[in-house]
């Protein structure tokens, strides 16, 4: 089994990467967190989770150890391949999705691609009490904060994904930043 994978980018979009390691191409499918963490390098080093069927091997890399361990508790829940794993990781970041899953928000849930409401409800029921044992990201300590600005810029008739981005790049910025003066950067970036 792969659980490592380190070697030259050959290929590479949004959805797969081919990495030459030792002379093999391998082809490895990623999520859109992990695609913006490895685009413009010429090497990357990922966390493989091999999926082994009758007729396929198919190697799904992260950038990230925690991304990959949500991964693997997603495709735990019945009705969620790994396909939609790394759908659902694409269209939410694994530590909104992580706070999602813990909150029971289920509207949070649905808005990944290929997620009903059935299936949400499926995930909190199924995740909400394994969550807490994964390791938290660094990246997790503003995360209260985050959930906070999102609700009240969408409670302001704003998008929900475009609140998140927004949201997410000023703390990347300055992870430091207090609720008010996250809303108000926000605020001026979105009325512009």
């Amino acid at each position: 089994m792969i659980a490592y994978l380190e070697g030259a980018v050959k290929f590479s979009k949004p959805t797969e990467l081919v990495v030459n390691a030792g002379g093999v191409g391998y082809l490895v499918y990623i999520s859109l967190s992990t695609y913006e963490a490895v685009a413009g390098k010429s090497t990357v080093e990922l966390f493989i989770h091999t999926v082994v069927r009758e007729d396929a091997i198919n190697l799904y890399g992260f950038a990230a150890i925690d991304e990959k361990e949500l991964f693997e508790l997603l495709i735990s829940v019945s009705g969620i391949g790994p396909k939609s794993a790394l759908s659902v990781l694409s269209g939410i970041r694994p530590n909104d999705l992580r706070q999602a899953i813990a909150l029971g928000d289920i509207g949070r849930l649905t808005s990944a691609p290929g997620i009903g409401k059935k299936t949400a409800e499926r995930l909190v029921l199924e995740l909400r009490n394994k969550i807490d044992s994964l390791p938290v990201a660094a990246t997790d300590i503003a995360y209260p904060i985050r959930s906070e600005a999102i609700a009240a810029l969408a409670s302001l008739g704003y998008n929900q994904r475009a609140a998140e981005k927004l949201v997410r790049e000023l703390l990347d910025v300055d992870p430091n930043l207090k609720l008010e003066d996250l809303l108000k950067q926000a605020l001026k970036k979105m009325s512009v």
